[in-house]
């Protein structure tokens, strides 16, 4: 029979990687993260923290076994240490949505009101990109985009989208896709495409939840390919 003293250690470190993300800040960092490979500094610019907290923020995960590190000169590089991080961040946040008392109210205040976005499921879209009958743009940064995305998308990040919005074709259902069910990138660009009179759909969650279906991606900056081919 085992010792008490060794299975009061065993949950305790159990614990300890539950605690790495008792944390909004490195909550967020793993959301980040889920769309790649990406250095301190750009983490820090997008949680809009400080290198140092951000870094403080990081070795906390990575005790936990939540991030891995590369180097690369003199730029340390974080990545989840794995799909089941992943997977762990999703189980949270749908253990969230549907036990936390209070978790809708904080989403709308955050996401405004989506009941005039109209969403598309992602095996309905694939349908539609296989025949051809919509575009799909890819709002999040370019970075995430190279490292990551729906094979057939185009980028155009949300930054850009106001300057580069008449190149897009406005006789075809243009779906708009960002990080996951609470990126704004995606429903801003709806928005921004609905005002200029373009008919556009959200994806109904974002770039991670396709990838762990199975589902067809690609990376790279350049030209991505068919997704019907793959």
């Amino acid at each position: 029979m085992g010792d008490r003293a060794a299975k009061d250690a065993l949950f305790s470190a159990f614990a300890e990687v539950a605690a790495a993300l008792g944390s909004g800040r490195r909550a967020e960092i793993v959301d980040l993260l889920a769309q790649g490979e990406r250095s301190v500094e750009e983490i820090a610019e997008q949680i809009a923290q400080t290198v140092a907290n951000t870094s403080h923020h990081l070795r906390t995960l990575a005790r936990a076994g939540l991030v891995t590190t590369r180097r690369d000169g003199t730029r340390i590089y974080y990545a989840l240490a794995g799909e089941r991080v992943e997977h762990l961040w999703a189980a949270i946040r749908t253990v969230g949505e549907q036990h936390a008392g209070g978790l809708d109210r904080l989403a709308r205040a955050y996401l405004g009101d989506r009941s005039e976005l109209e969403a598309v499921d992602r095996h309905t879209l694939l349908r539609r990109m296989r025949r051809g009958d919509v575009v799909v743009l890819d709002v999040r940064p370019a970075a995430e985009f190279a490292a990551g995305h729906i094979a057939g998308a185009r980028s155009l990040p949300i930054t850009e989208l106001r300057r580069r919005i008449r190149t897009l074709p406005d006789d075809v259902e243009i779906v708009a896709y960002c990080r996951g069910p609470y990126c704004v990138y995606a429903d801003d660009a709806v928005r921004q495409l609905r005002g200029e009179g373009f008919h556009a759909l959200r994806l109904e969650e974002g770039f991670p939840e396709w990838r762990q279906e199975g589902l067809p991606v690609a990376s790279g900056a350049g030209d991505v390919p068919d997704p019907q081919r793959s």
